[in-house]
């Protein structure tokens, strides 16, 4: 029988951070996990249309113990300001869901000179994990859940030009990020179980989903409405991803029907490139060195 968020346990007692919760693929993410009881922080650029988010939330479920917090993940300022607050404010987390993304922007850099989607879709995220380690792992069997991408198929890491300085191709760029969000997945899914730790990293994709960022693409704007999957059916790979005992550390989950564009959750491969170890560990040291967040799993 295919998946529902029907099945997700009773989320009382844990704590759950979704970046970009504000809408789409996190908006219903957020909204699913606080109806089965979680605490959830909706970690948002945006603090009125987060504020907005939780009225929509509540409206279906008065009791739902969420709340919003300021998070521009291109900054990697405004990523310590949030781990700090975080850190000070919440005795645990269970969930990290890194879902917040950009999609073929034009050109652009954030202020420490970083391609906007890389520093967005993967360092933000890259840094965000590596300063609430700590709260993770001191809370048993957490997850770091990263969204990807159908994109990451056709990415590579361009380790000789990540931010694209020499020239920029928008879809080249959303595909690196996306890739890099896998390979980070597996990365730390590897160096957590190194250490016998209980935290857990798994990676999810939407499909074809009908969602606010496709209006970057001209012809996914007109064309998703009438072909993608709903944003409430896309959050479901992240919601089996991040609360079903079957998704184990190191899995993808994705659609199960025509090539992962459509339908239920269920766990799905990915390239050839996301499973190279020898890049993972170069792209893990760059992130490091570009973040200047360093990873302390003990």
């Amino acid at each position: 029988m295919p998946w529902t968020p029907a099945q997700i346990p009773d989320q009382t007692g844990r704590v759950a951070i979704v970046t970009g919760a504000n809408s789409g693929i996190g908006f219903h993410t957020a909204r699913h996990l606080a109806q089965r009881g979680a605490e959830v922080i909706l970690a948002c650029r945006n603090m009125s249309k987060a504020e907005s988010a939780i009225g929509r939330i509540r409206e279906g479920c008065p009791t739902a113990a969420v709340r919003a917090s300021e998070l521009d993940l291109s900054e990697l300022a405004s990523v310590a300001a949030f781990s700090e607050r975080t850190i000070a404010e919440q005795t645990r987390i269970d969930l990290l869901i890194n879902n917040a993304g950009i999609m073929i922007p034009p050109h652009g850099q954030n202020s420490a000179g970083h391609e906007l989607q890389f520093a967005t879709n993967h360092l933000g995220h890259f840094a965000l994990t590596g300063r609430l380690i700590g709260h993770l792992m001191a809370t048993e069997g957490s997850r770091v859940v990263t969204v990807s991408s159908i994109a990451h198929n056709t990415g590579r890491i361009r380790f000789d030009d990540l931010q694209f300085a020499r020239r920029y191709k928008p879809w080249a760029a959303y595909a690196q990020s996306k890739l890099a969000n896998l390979m980070f997945t597996f990365e730390l899914d590897r160096r957590l179980k190194a250490v016998g730790s209980t935290t857990s990293a798994v990676a999810a994709h939407p499909g074809y989903t009908s969602t606010g960022i496709t209006q970057a693409s001209s012809w996914m704007d007109y064309f998703t409405p009438w072909t993608g999957q709903s944003a409430d059916l896309g959050s479901w790979p992240t919601l089996r991803a991040a609360t079903d005992d079957e998704a184990e550390g190191g899995s993808y989950w994705g659609p199960r029907w025509l090539f992962q564009i459509w339908g239920a959750p269920k766990r799905v491969g990915s390239s050839r490139a996301s499973r190279d170890q020898h890049a993972a560990e170069r792209l893990w040291s760059v992130s490091e060195d570009l973040s200047q967040v360093r990873y302390i799993l003990s």
